[in-house]
């Protein structure tokens, strides 16, 4: 016999001898509790003594007959619990089989697995990618997989016996669950808001026929609704909310929401001018709010683009557009102009200081609404600088005059100084873009908290923070006619310099190419406002006169010119240029629209490592969605775009599909 065994021994016999110990006086204390409390007679100490110890072997020999038992049977017992498992694992109706590792094929199926997997056929020995095929993760992070029609969700255990590894594995059929969510998803009501464009605007002048076109234009989209079997009520003049089932907003873009066609088939008066609507559509999931407040982010959106088009808020966070066939028409109410100006002068007032910035390689544009703002600042009597690039040619005479008046003596800075003028409160105003890529100072606009964004492009993504004012007028000629807009409602007239009006003129005759197109009554409304403030048209072409230099850099322009699909010039500038051929490269653009039957110029040139397209549209065709495709934006008739990683022939080639999609989606343009 082995110490091991002694020692078993030793210590089984002294926890019995404990045992015997405590039980005889628990049964002791029992009895004299019994004597003291009761009537029994007493016993002799002898009898008492012997009756305590037999009592106390008893209860002894109960309690440890088990143990003993359970030691000297568990060696047969997990045998036993392994038949008893397995016997039940056959006879439940969870599916479930086993495999091998090492080899990863199944070893052991039940029955209900061999029912629940009969369409993947034999099951022994079979791999399991080859019975179940992986459908990711569902809700609760468990892997599903489908067999045939049967969803599965799939629980997967290790086991390991002896020197080998096996895998259980357990299936939860969930089919009905997935139909049934499919159901419920399909059923639940998406939320739209819906906006005519321009009704109001179209028949100012023509009051006889307002309510025969508002009438068509209520019937096509009650009618949209009720083939839909959805809900549209309208809650103000020409606005509407639309809710529908989401099982139907497949068939809507399947038709790339062909409602914006309908109703643009609604003409005023002679028929030249359509109706357009504006729609925001909240495909997200959460509560009702939610979907309210998605729908109107995405009419919002829409309208920032220009009008004509429908905006989905996703549910995976995305944005999908649809239509924008349609020039922007100019609104004559300046109700919003005065609501911006108001609440511009109030956060200008609060703010510490004000930092001005306009795009990358400013124009007259950017530069004469960085002026007016600047101007505003100093009515309220709050410090500002406006951030500029000075190496940039194209201003340089701009800047030259900016200079020479003693109240803009150190309001112009460059990048790193404005960095450095960065606190808690300082305001930051941009102007004349809305491209966070293609700011003047991307950093800036990280490092301020308090951000205003003023603009006349059309919208292309979200900004990654929220401003305090989205101020996106895409009716407007220029960013110049919205910030004028604010100046001759807000300031006294004696305050604007000469200098600021010479420059703000400057940019709205460039963005409307000499008020040859973009112009409505706002943009003739505010030149009146800008010569009454002192503009003079002599000094003003002084800022447009080419220099020898420009005017051979246009040339490289005009030697490469292809007309593509008969209605679209191409052209593209030998070797690499520099920022100083941006301007002329805007202004072949606008040359080659001349030339007969051409709709649409583009115009290439590399700098540094980006190709940069300048695109312009005598207004039947929409550059900025054909550039949109390259990342680019801009107007309907004014676009630009810059591509990086990729050559000129390369570039030239994605442009020409891009081109290729938009007039096979909208071949009445090409009319």
């Amino acid at each position: 016999m082995n110490n091991k065994e002694n020692q078993r021994k030793v210590a089984l016999g002294f926890s019995t001898l404990m045992i015997s110990a405590v039980s005889a006086v628990a049964v002791l204390a029992v009895y004299m509790l019994l004597v003291s409390f009761t009537s029994l007679p007493k016993l002799k100490t002898g009898v008492a003594a012997i009756l305590v110890y037999a009592v106390g072997m008893i209860v002894f020999a109960f309690i440890s007959k088990p143990k003993i038992d359970l030691e000297t049977k568990e060696s047969e017992l997990h045998p036993l619990l392994g038949e008893i498992m397995l016997s039940s694992m056959a006879k439940i109706q969870t599916p479930a089989f086993i495999t091998d590792v090492e080899s990863g094929r199944i070893i052991w199926y039940n029955g209900a697995a061999s029912d629940a997997l009969s369409a993947s056929g034999k099951l022994k020995g079979a791999a399991v990618d080859d019975v179940l095929e992986s459908d990711g993760e569902d809700d609760a992070g468990f892997s599903r997989a489908r067999c045939g029609e049967e969803i599965f969700s799939v629980k997967r255990s290790d086991i390991e016996a002896g020197e080998k590894k096996y895998t259980l594995y357990s299936l939860i059929n969930v089919t009905e669950l997935e139909e049934s969510k499919n159901i419920i998803e399909s059923r639940d009501l998406i939320v739209a808001y819906v906006m005519v464009d321009n009704l109001d605007e179209l028949l100012r002048h023509e009051q006889e026929e307002y309510r025969v076109a508002a009438a068509g234009t209520e019937a096509i989209l009650r009618s949209w609704a009720t083939e839909a079997e959805g809900i549209l009520k309208e809650y103000q003049s020409d606005r509407y909310i639309f809710l529908f089932e989401a099982e139907k907003f497949d068939s809507f873009a399947e038709k790339k929401f062909d409602i914006l066609d309908k109703i643009r088939e609604v003409r005023v008066g002679t028929g030249s001018i359509p109706i357009t609507v504006s729609i925001g559509v909240g495909n997200v999931d959460g509560s009702f709010s939610d979907k309210e407040k998605a729908a109107q982010t995405a009419l919002e959106m829409a309208l920032q683009r220009g009008g004509d088009q429908v905006v989905v808020k996703n549910r995976d966070g995305s944005q999908s557009i649809y239509g924008g066939k349609t020039k922007t028409i100019q609104k004559k109410a300046k109700v919003r102009a005065r609501i911006i100006a108001n609440e511009l002068l109030m956060h200008i007032s609060e703010a510490s200081n004000v930092i001005v910035m306009a795009h990358k390689r400013p124009d007259f544009d950017a530069i004469g609404s960085c002026l007016g703002i600047a101007r505003l600042a100093m009515f309220c009597g709050v410090p500002v600088n406006i951030v500029t690039d000075f190496s940039f040619g194209g201003i340089e005479k701009c800047l030259e005059r900016i200079r020479k008046e003693p109240e803009y003596r150190g309001v112009l800075v460059d990048r790193e100084e404005a960095m450095d003028l960065v606190s808690p409160d300082t305001l930051l105003i941009i102007t004349d873009v809305n491209n966070y890529k293609v700011f003047e100072e991307p950093h800036l606009a990280e490092s301020c908290s308090k951000i205003i964004i003023i603009d006349h492009h059309r919208k292309t993504a979200e900004f990654p923070k929220e401003p305090l004012i989205s101020y996106i007028e895409p009716s407007a000629s220029a960013a110049c006619e919205l910030v004028c807009e604010m100046l001759e409602l807000v300031l006294p007239e004696e305050l604007l310099l000469k200098t600021e009006a010479d420059i703000m003129f400057a940019g709205i005759l460039l963005d409307t190419n000499q008020f040859r197109k973009n112009t409505g009554t706002r943009t003739f409304s505010t030149a009146l406002y800008l010569r009454d403030r002192g503009a003079d048209i002599s000094a003003v072409q002084e800022f447009f006169k080419t220099s020898l230099d420009d005017y051979e850099r246009e040339n490289k322009f005009r030697s490469n010119v292809t007309v593509y699909r008969d209605v679209t010039a191409i052209s593209v500038a030998k070797g690499v240029g520099d920022s100083d051929d941006t301007i002329p490269a805007s202004r072949a653009a606008d040359k080659l629209l001349e030339l007969d039957g051409i709709k649409a110029s583009f115009v290439l040139i590399q700098i540094g490592d980006a190709i940069h397209i300048s695109a312009r549209s005598v207004g039947t065709i929409n550059v900025q969605l054909i550039l949109e495709q390259l990342q680019g934006g801009g107007h309907f008739d004014a676009a630009g775009a810059q591509i990086k990683g990729a050559t000129t022939d390369e570039v030239v080639k994605l442009l020409k599909e891009a081109i290729d999609r938009y007039l096979d989606e909208n071949a009445v343009e090409q009319k």
